[in-house]
């Protein structure tokens, strides 16, 4: 990094955005060095707090003339190392908070990106229609974290990934142009999608400001049930039935082990057992519909009798309230927060196709616990789009640090079984930091010199989050525990 140039950068960047949003004290750079697992701790010259989307392309392009790398933020709540800062500028975009339109009848809002998830939630509720993309993080996640990690969720069975929910953005490339994409547009076919470019590139092509989301009907009537099954065997068979029966209707199909519900009534405040026996697995179901005088209660209550009938259930439960909705949904919401109570955990965020989910799940099991006795499997997830987080507890009474210094073995033991079942090392999280050298290993020969190429197109001397993604680029900042 060319040190001599940051004291003219800071000062060009304070004579414009002013003294209050370009912050160089420790104190304040501390809480975007790190993100929320603490794998990772960066190091950055200054956070700066750009207003607006203009803002943010004289930062960029501050920058690039100064040849300092800039690192996008918006919440923070990355699980992968991806907006870890390895020097140069943190581009904080909370500022840039506004929802800019809701059109109920084309069915779309414009927000820009440091909007929390919430928010968007929020003002589309507000006009009577529902924006569909839920994390556990949603309080405090920006849409343009969103957007740039592409991210998954519990509705994507329904609805899809966050990249199936962008019409249009306005991003800020790597020499400080604004490509203004923010097109509210179901069909255009005038050359390249670019947007797609950007969507899950973790910041690395461009800098989303602001985008076009797609609106859905707010359904009328929603039911949850939590269901007792012989084994994730037994719930990828009752997904596949209720598919058949609901069809779109169908809107989460969530599985836990035995494992993940006893540590979420262990630790988590207000947890109650949903069901009176113990049973091999668990699937949290949703059946919801935006039909005038349809019944999801009375649709779930009909598939899962079939289910009970056929022996494939062996006992279930519906909320019989929004409040009891909720809590069924909690068991499940809860399950990542409760595993740090029980030491570390090596975590996987793989998919697999639908059908291989059972042999994935029997074989990476079985290897993990091989290879070290005591070793709790946690693998639970988005069961009916084939994402499993699989995450690994320590043993009871190990170490934590011995534990977790085994991450890599386990990738390897875990990702292996992954890629010989076709599936892919990286569902929903991304890459960032912690895959990114996973991905130098697994990936396409190919696909990883068509990545190169983008990159070195669209931001040819590596100034947008340099180091991530794509193996092989920089080392890795050291692990803070």
């Amino acid at each position: 990094m060319p040190e001599t140039e940051a004291p003219d950068l800071l000062a060009a960047l304070t004579a414009r955005l002013g003294t209050a949003h370009v912050l160089t004290a420790q104190d304040d750079l501390a809480p975007h060095l790190v993100e929320t697992r603490g794998l990772y701790r960066g190091q950055a010259l200054a956070v700066v707090r750009p207003a607006d989307t203009q803002e943010v392309a004289f930062v960029v392009r501050a920058c690039a003339e100064a040849g300092i790398p800039v690192v996008a933020q918006g919440g923070n709540t990355g699980l992968v190392g991806g907006g870890v800062p390895e020097g140069g500028i943190v581009l904080s975009l909370t500022r840039l908070a506004a929802v800019r339109a809701v059109d109920a009848t084309g069915a779309t809002i414009t927000v820009e990106a440091g909007v929390t998830l919430s928010d968007v939630q929020a003002a589309a509720d507000a006009h009577g229609m529902l924006f569909p993309l839920s994390l556990a993080s949603e309080g405090s996640c920006r849409i343009g974290g969103n957007l740039a990690t592409n991210a998954g969720g519990t509705a994507v069975l329904a609805y899809g990934n966050a990249r199936d929910l962008v019409l249009g953005l306005e991003v800020v490339l790597a020499d400080g142009r604004v490509w203004n994409g923010l097109k509210a547009l179901r069909k255009d076919n005038a050359g390249y999608d670019l947007k797609h470019l950007f969507v899950g590139s973790e910041g690395t092509l461009g800098i989303i400001t602001a985008a076009v989301l797609k609106l859905f009907p707010k359904p009328l009537s929603r039911a949850v049930g939590f269901v007792g099954l012989a084994s994730p065997r037994a719930a990828l068979t009752l997904f596949a039935d209720l598919r058949r029966a609901a069809g779109a209707d169908l809107t989460a199909f969530e599985v836990i082990p035995p494992f993940g519900l006893e540590i979420v009534l262990r630790h988590a405040v207000g947890a109650q057992k949903p069901l009176a026996g113990d049973h091999g697995s668990y699937a949290l179901v949703e059946i919801s519909t935006t039909r005038p005088g349809a019944n999801a209660v009375a649709e779930m209550e009909a598939a899962l009798a079939d289910a009970v009938e056929a022996g494939l259930v062996e006992d279930a439960t519906l909320g019989a309230s929004e409040a009891q909705n909720r809590a069924l949904w909690a068991l499940r919401e809860n399950l990542s927060e409760v595993q740090r109570r029980e030491g570390g955990s090596i975590k996987h965020d793989v998919s697999v196709p639908l059908g291989r989910l059972p042999d994935f799940l029997e074989r990476a099991t079985a290897a993990c616990e091989a290879a070290m006795p005591g070793l709790r499997v946690c693998a639970f997830g988005h069961y009916g789009d084939g994402n499993i987080h699989f995450n690994l507890s320590q043993p009871v009474g190990m170490d934590k640090a011995a534990f977790l210094a085994e991450w890599g073995r386990f990738n390897r033991i875990v990702h292996d079984i992954v890629s010989d079942l076709d599936g892919s090392i990286a569902a929903e999280h991304g890459i960032g930091l912690i895959k990114r050298d996973e991905l130098g290993h697994y990936g396409d020969p190919v696909g990883l010199d068509l990545m190169r190429r983008l990159k070195a197109a669209l931001d040819p001397h590596d100034i947008l989050n340099p180091g991530k993604v794509l193996p092989g680029t920089h080392a890795a900042p050291d692990a803070a525990g």
